[in-house]
Protein backbone atom coordinates (compact mmCIF):
# COMPACT_ATOMS: atom_id res chain seq x y z
CA UNK A 1 0.00 0.00 0.00
CA UNK A 2 1.77 3.40 -0.77
CA UNK A 3 1.99 6.00 1.72
CA UNK A 4 -0.33 9.06 1.81
CA UNK A 5 1.53 11.82 -0.40
CA UNK A 6 1.07 14.19 2.74
CA UNK A 7 0.28 13.20 6.51
CA UNK A 8 -3.20 13.46 7.51
CA UNK A 9 -4.19 15.72 10.49
CA UNK A 10 -6.94 15.36 12.78
CA UNK A 11 -8.45 17.81 14.46
CA UNK A 12 -8.68 17.54 18.30
CA UNK A 13 -11.58 16.50 19.92
CA UNK A 14 -13.47 18.88 21.62
CA UNK A 15 -14.40 18.12 25.33
CA UNK A 16 -18.08 17.68 25.34
CA UNK A 17 -19.38 19.96 28.20
CA UNK A 18 -21.57 17.97 31.33
CA UNK A 19 -25.11 19.48 30.56
CA UNK A 20 -25.03 18.71 26.54
CA UNK A 21 -24.33 15.28 27.76
CA UNK A 22 -27.73 15.47 30.19
CA UNK A 23 -29.48 17.22 27.01
CA UNK A 24 -28.73 14.12 24.43
CA UNK A 25 -29.26 11.72 27.30
CA UNK A 26 -32.99 13.15 27.73
CA UNK A 27 -33.15 13.22 24.07
CA UNK A 28 -32.24 9.75 23.67
CA UNK A 29 -35.28 8.73 26.22
CA UNK A 30 -37.99 10.75 24.20
CA UNK A 31 -36.66 9.31 21.00
CA UNK A 32 -36.34 5.86 22.49
CA UNK A 33 -40.58 6.69 24.17
CA UNK A 34 -39.17 5.70 27.25
CA UNK A 35 -40.34 9.55 28.16
CA UNK A 36 -43.94 11.02 26.99
CA UNK A 37 -45.37 14.69 26.57
CA UNK A 38 -46.61 15.15 30.06
CA UNK A 39 -43.93 12.72 31.90
CA UNK A 40 -42.07 14.50 34.90
CA UNK A 41 -38.38 14.03 35.39
CA UNK A 42 -37.02 13.36 38.47
CA UNK A 43 -35.82 16.05 41.07
CA UNK A 44 -33.06 17.92 39.93
CA UNK A 45 -31.11 16.44 43.16
CA UNK A 46 -31.93 12.84 41.93
CA UNK A 47 -30.81 13.17 38.61
CA UNK A 48 -27.61 14.74 39.31
CA UNK A 49 -27.12 11.19 41.77
CA UNK A 50 -28.23 9.32 38.63
CA UNK A 51 -25.96 10.44 36.00
CA UNK A 52 -23.20 11.15 38.44
CA UNK A 53 -22.92 15.22 37.23
CA UNK A 54 -23.00 18.20 39.73
CA UNK A 55 -26.57 19.98 40.47
CA UNK A 56 -25.32 23.23 38.65
CA UNK A 57 -25.18 21.23 35.49
CA UNK A 58 -28.64 19.23 35.82
CA UNK A 59 -29.44 23.03 36.22
CA UNK A 60 -28.32 24.50 33.20
CA UNK A 61 -29.89 21.24 31.24
CA UNK A 62 -33.10 21.79 32.10
CA UNK A 63 -32.82 25.29 31.39
CA UNK A 64 -31.39 24.72 27.87
CA UNK A 65 -34.08 21.84 27.07
CA UNK A 66 -36.88 24.69 28.18
CA UNK A 67 -35.71 27.07 25.65
CA UNK A 68 -35.82 24.30 23.19
CA UNK A 69 -39.39 23.81 24.03
CA UNK A 70 -38.96 20.11 25.36
CA UNK A 71 -39.59 20.62 28.86
CA UNK A 72 -41.54 22.63 30.93
CA UNK A 73 -40.03 23.59 34.43
CA UNK A 74 -43.20 24.53 37.06
CA UNK A 75 -42.88 25.86 39.93
CA UNK A 76 -44.76 24.97 43.42
CA UNK A 77 -45.41 21.96 46.20
CA UNK A 78 -46.39 19.95 42.38
CA UNK A 79 -43.58 21.34 40.06
CA UNK A 80 -40.47 19.75 38.45
CA UNK A 81 -39.65 19.57 34.67
CA UNK A 82 -42.28 18.02 32.61
CA UNK A 83 -42.19 17.09 28.87
CA UNK A 84 -44.20 19.04 26.56
CA UNK A 85 -46.26 18.23 24.24
CA UNK A 86 -44.97 19.72 20.64
CA UNK A 87 -44.34 22.89 20.78
CA UNK A 88 -45.24 25.00 16.92
CA UNK A 89 -43.91 28.24 18.39
CA UNK A 90 -39.95 27.40 19.27
CA UNK A 91 -40.64 26.31 15.33
CA UNK A 92 -41.57 29.32 14.64
CA UNK A 93 -39.37 31.51 16.77
CA UNK A 94 -36.28 29.70 15.59
CA UNK A 95 -36.85 30.17 11.92
CA UNK A 96 -37.75 33.82 12.44
CA UNK A 97 -34.64 34.49 14.62
CA UNK A 98 -32.61 33.40 11.34
CA UNK A 99 -34.69 35.64 9.35
CA UNK A 100 -33.47 38.46 11.57
CA UNK A 101 -29.74 37.13 11.52
CA UNK A 102 -30.04 37.14 7.98
CA UNK A 103 -29.24 33.60 7.84
CA UNK A 104 -32.73 33.11 5.56
CA UNK A 105 -34.13 36.05 3.22
CA UNK A 106 -37.68 36.46 2.81
CA UNK A 107 -36.92 34.68 -0.81
CA UNK A 108 -35.82 31.34 0.50
CA UNK A 109 -38.62 31.47 2.79
CA UNK A 110 -41.35 32.04 -0.20
CA UNK A 111 -39.26 29.12 -2.22
CA UNK A 112 -39.42 26.87 0.32
CA UNK A 113 -43.30 27.75 0.94
CA UNK A 114 -44.23 27.36 -2.71
CA UNK A 115 -42.70 23.67 -3.31
CA UNK A 116 -44.02 22.83 0.19
CA UNK A 117 -48.34 23.92 -0.72
CA UNK A 118 -47.36 22.03 -3.84
CA UNK A 119 -47.09 19.07 -1.99
CA UNK A 120 -49.92 19.93 0.39
CA UNK A 121 -52.42 20.65 -2.92
CA UNK A 122 -51.52 17.49 -4.36
CA UNK A 123 -51.81 15.50 -0.76
CA UNK A 124 -55.26 17.26 -0.60
CA UNK A 125 -56.61 17.05 -3.65
CA UNK A 126 -55.92 13.16 -3.00
CA UNK A 127 -57.43 12.68 0.13
CA UNK A 128 -59.19 15.66 1.33
CA UNK A 129 -62.67 14.43 2.64
CA UNK A 130 -66.08 16.20 1.99
CA UNK A 131 -65.42 17.16 5.63
CA UNK A 132 -62.19 19.04 4.67
CA UNK A 133 -63.83 20.80 1.80
CA UNK A 134 -66.53 21.93 3.71
CA UNK A 135 -64.36 23.63 5.77
CA UNK A 136 -62.57 25.46 3.31
CA UNK A 137 -65.59 26.28 1.53
CA UNK A 138 -67.19 27.94 5.00
CA UNK A 139 -63.62 29.74 5.37
CA UNK A 140 -64.19 31.52 2.10
CA UNK A 141 -67.75 32.65 2.96
CA UNK A 142 -66.44 34.43 6.13
CA UNK A 143 -63.21 35.83 3.81
CA UNK A 144 -66.23 37.10 1.57
CA UNK A 145 -67.87 39.00 4.57
CA UNK A 146 -64.81 40.44 5.67
CA UNK A 147 -63.81 41.30 2.65
CA UNK A 148 -66.91 43.35 2.37
CA UNK A 149 -66.07 45.66 5.58
CA UNK A 150 -62.61 46.40 4.50
CA UNK A 151 -61.03 44.72 7.94
CA UNK A 152 -57.21 43.93 6.13
CA UNK A 153 -56.28 42.74 9.87
CA UNK A 154 -59.37 40.47 9.67
CA UNK A 155 -59.16 38.98 6.22
CA UNK A 156 -55.29 38.08 6.87
CA UNK A 157 -56.50 35.93 9.83
CA UNK A 158 -59.24 34.48 7.70
CA UNK A 159 -56.00 33.42 4.99
CA UNK A 160 -53.81 32.02 7.89
CA UNK A 161 -57.08 29.98 8.83
CA UNK A 162 -57.02 28.73 5.52
CA UNK A 163 -53.73 27.70 4.56
CA UNK A 164 -54.00 25.65 8.03
CA UNK A 165 -57.18 24.22 7.01
CA UNK A 166 -55.65 23.25 3.30
CA UNK A 167 -52.94 21.64 5.14
CA UNK A 168 -55.04 19.73 7.54
CA UNK A 169 -56.60 18.80 4.24
CA UNK A 170 -53.22 17.14 3.21
CA UNK A 171 -53.67 14.34 6.12
CA UNK A 172 -50.31 14.75 7.18
CA UNK A 173 -49.45 15.92 10.38
CA UNK A 174 -45.35 17.23 9.43
CA UNK A 175 -46.97 18.98 6.69
CA UNK A 176 -49.45 20.96 9.05
CA UNK A 177 -46.39 21.87 11.29
CA UNK A 178 -44.31 23.18 8.72
CA UNK A 179 -47.43 25.10 6.99
CA UNK A 180 -48.16 26.71 10.41
CA UNK A 181 -44.62 27.82 11.38
CA UNK A 182 -44.44 29.60 7.39
CA UNK A 183 -47.92 30.86 7.18
CA UNK A 184 -47.08 32.70 11.07
CA UNK A 185 -43.83 34.35 9.79
CA UNK A 186 -45.23 35.18 6.14
CA UNK A 187 -48.53 36.34 7.59
CA UNK A 188 -46.68 38.94 10.17
CA UNK A 189 -44.67 40.50 7.40
CA UNK A 190 -48.13 40.77 5.55
CA UNK A 191 -49.48 42.75 8.48
CA UNK A 192 -46.48 44.69 8.51
CA UNK A 193 -47.29 45.49 4.64
CA UNK A 194 -51.36 46.73 5.71
CA UNK A 195 -49.84 49.03 8.04
CA UNK A 196 -47.62 50.54 5.86
CA UNK A 197 -50.97 51.12 3.79
CA UNK A 198 -50.68 48.45 1.26
CA UNK A 199 -53.75 47.47 0.36
CA UNK A 200 -54.30 43.58 -0.20
CA UNK A 201 -55.92 42.11 -3.99
CA UNK A 202 -60.15 42.49 -4.32
CA UNK A 203 -60.13 39.46 -6.31
CA UNK A 204 -58.68 37.34 -3.50
CA UNK A 205 -62.37 35.47 -2.76
CA UNK A 206 -62.96 34.14 -6.33
CA UNK A 207 -59.54 32.94 -6.79
CA UNK A 208 -60.28 31.38 -3.47
CA UNK A 209 -63.56 29.84 -4.58
CA UNK A 210 -61.42 29.20 -8.27
CA UNK A 211 -59.16 26.89 -6.09
CA UNK A 212 -61.35 24.96 -4.38
CA UNK A 213 -63.02 23.94 -7.98
CA UNK A 214 -59.80 22.43 -8.91
CA UNK A 215 -59.31 20.77 -5.32
CA UNK A 216 -63.02 19.47 -4.94
CA UNK A 217 -62.40 17.98 -8.73
CA UNK A 218 -59.17 16.49 -7.67
CA UNK A 219 -57.17 18.00 -10.59
CA UNK A 220 -53.76 18.48 -8.43
CA UNK A 221 -51.61 19.97 -11.27
CA UNK A 222 -54.50 22.71 -12.14
CA UNK A 223 -55.14 23.47 -8.71
CA UNK A 224 -50.56 23.36 -7.84
CA UNK A 225 -50.26 25.48 -10.41
CA UNK A 226 -53.31 28.01 -9.67
CA UNK A 227 -52.00 27.96 -5.91
CA UNK A 228 -47.96 28.81 -7.35
CA UNK A 229 -49.54 31.70 -8.99
CA UNK A 230 -50.83 32.86 -5.82
CA UNK A 231 -48.40 32.59 -3.31
CA UNK A 232 -45.90 34.12 -6.16
CA UNK A 233 -48.14 37.19 -6.19
CA UNK A 234 -48.35 37.54 -2.65
CA UNK A 235 -44.39 37.49 -2.26
CA UNK A 236 -44.92 40.71 -4.67
CA UNK A 237 -46.96 41.90 -2.61
CA UNK A 238 -44.50 41.08 0.54
CA UNK A 239 -41.60 42.69 -1.29
CA UNK A 240 -43.13 45.58 -3.01
CA UNK A 241 -41.95 44.38 -6.08
CA UNK A 242 -45.77 44.54 -7.55
CA UNK A 243 -46.10 48.16 -6.30
CA UNK A 244 -43.21 48.92 -8.65
CA UNK A 245 -43.84 46.90 -11.25
CA UNK A 246 -47.68 48.91 -11.68
CA UNK A 247 -45.99 52.29 -11.20
CA UNK A 248 -43.47 50.85 -14.30
CA UNK A 249 -46.73 49.92 -16.03
CA UNK A 250 -48.23 53.40 -15.28
CA UNK A 251 -45.52 55.53 -16.75
CA UNK A 252 -45.65 53.01 -19.84
CA UNK A 253 -49.37 53.43 -20.13
CA UNK A 254 -48.29 57.66 -19.68
CA UNK A 255 -45.73 57.42 -22.39
CA UNK A 256 -47.92 55.54 -24.69
CA UNK A 257 -50.39 58.34 -24.33
CA UNK A 258 -48.12 60.98 -24.86
CA UNK A 259 -46.83 59.73 -27.89
CA UNK A 260 -50.65 59.46 -29.29
CA UNK A 261 -50.93 63.00 -29.21
CA UNK A 262 -47.62 64.21 -31.03
CA UNK A 263 -44.52 63.92 -28.69
CA UNK A 264 -41.44 61.81 -30.02
CA UNK A 265 -42.16 58.79 -27.14
CA UNK A 266 -42.69 55.29 -28.49
CA UNK A 267 -45.73 53.31 -27.61
CA UNK A 268 -44.88 50.71 -24.82
CA UNK A 269 -40.82 52.56 -24.58
CA UNK A 270 -40.36 53.09 -20.93
CA UNK A 271 -39.82 56.65 -19.44
CA UNK A 272 -36.53 58.09 -17.26
CA UNK A 273 -36.82 55.86 -14.12
CA UNK A 274 -38.96 53.06 -14.91
CA UNK A 275 -35.95 50.44 -15.68
CA UNK A 276 -34.92 51.25 -12.45
CA UNK A 277 -38.17 49.71 -11.09
CA UNK A 278 -38.25 46.74 -12.79
CA UNK A 279 -37.88 43.37 -11.39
Amino acid sequence: MNAPSRPIVFERLRPRRAFEEICERIRDQLAAGALKPGDKLPAERELALQLGVGRNAVREALHTLEFAGIIELRKGVKGGAFIRQGDLGSMTQVMQDLMHLGSISLGELTEARLHIQDAVVRLACERATQADLDMLAANIDVTEEVARSSDYLARIECSREFYRLLAVASHNAALCLIVDSLTDILMKYLRARVAAGVRLKPDLVPARRRFLGLLASRDADAAARDMRTHLQGVHRLLTGSERKATAATGKTAGAARLAAGGHRIAVGQPVAGAQRNRH
